[in-house]
């Protein structure tokens, strides 16, 4: 089974989702971070920052769940 991650903002009118698979969590850091620097982009460097920090807490809960799963 293909596991999707999804990441969502909501920034007044516009709503942003980002899918993704485990291990491309790089290549979605490079296209907020793509999305920050476009001037044209209602999506800014704090919308990266929230987004990347979500990112970082699952990581974060799926390593404890590995660490307790095996011990």
């Amino acid at each position: 089974m293909d596991v999707i991650r999804q990441l969502s903002l909501i920034k007044g009118k516009h709503r942003y989702v980002f899918r993704y698979g485990p291990g491309h969590e790089e290549e979605l850091v490079d296209s907020l971070a793509g999305m920050a620097n476009d001037p044209a982009c209602d999506f800014d460097w704090f919308d990266a920052a929230v987004l990347s920090y979500q990112m970082g807490r699952r990581i974060d809960k799926e390593l404890e769940q590995l660490k307790h799963d095996k011990g």
